[in-house]
């Protein structure tokens, strides 16, 4: 049965804007914030590194039921035994990634454009990161932006649950959720902050602020 995780609060690894902090000391930190979800996006380390790495962050994640998504390496997922995972559209084709993930895992898909976010309602996908919200250095491989208003005209087409990334920060965070996302996945607003734990109870204190307004608990 596939496990209902939640995605307010999705932080996406990077050790190159991490001023030398490791991904273990920024991931506790964070989840201590209020971080709901980690995935590890990692581009310049080998499989076993990478597979070494996934597993000292279940040791922190697991106890605390929250979920550890592997960007892209399915094989380093099913190794790892990972919770899911995360794929671009130049990626494992999705159905070919359920296929080998399993019915219970959870897989992301991310969509750059509307017709790839319309495309990807005959999916099996657990959320669709929408990329880049705003551009970011991070995400300097994608279309041009979708903005605010690109993703309130998304919300209306999309049945899945959209976790807005690109240039996420406290500044902006309450509008991307006004237009309709339903988490916030972020890289350098926490990896890059001197004190992560602190960046991650600023964002989920907007995250929270937004639930009240709409009435949920």
């Amino acid at each position: 049965m596939r496990k209902l995780f939640d995605y307010s609060l999705y932080l996406v690894t990077n050790r190159a804007l991490s001023n030398q902090k490791t991904i273990e000391e920024v991931v506790r930190s964070a989840v201590r914030g209020g971080v709901t979800a980690v995935q590890l996006r990692e581009k310049d380390c080998s499989t076993r590194q990478y597979i070494e790495l996934a597993l000292q962050l279940q040791r922190i994640l697991i106890p605390l039921n929250i979920p550890l998504i592997i960007n892209d390496r399915i094989d380093v997922a099913l190794a790892v035994n990972v919770d899911g995972v995360h794929i671009g559209q130049n990626d494992m084709p999705c159905n070919d990634a359920r296929r080998l993930m399993g019915r219970d895992a959870v897989i992301g898909l991310s969509v750059e454009t509307l017709e790839q976010a319309i495309e990807a309602e005959k999916l099996d996908v657990d959320y669709l990161g929408v990329s880049p919200v705003f551009q970011t250095p991070t995400k300097a491989d994608t279309f041009s932006e979708w903005g605010i208003e690109g993703l309130k005209v998304l919300r209306k087409r999309s049945s899945h649950k959209l976790i807005a990334i690109g240039g996420i920060n406290k500044l902006n965070a309450e509008a991307v959720l006004n237009a309709g996302a339903d988490g916030l996945a972020v890289v350098s607003a926490i990896c890059s902050s001197s004190d992560p734990e602190e960046a991650s109870k600023q964002l989920w204190a907007i995250i929270r602020k937004n639930r009240n307004k709409d009435g949920n608990p």
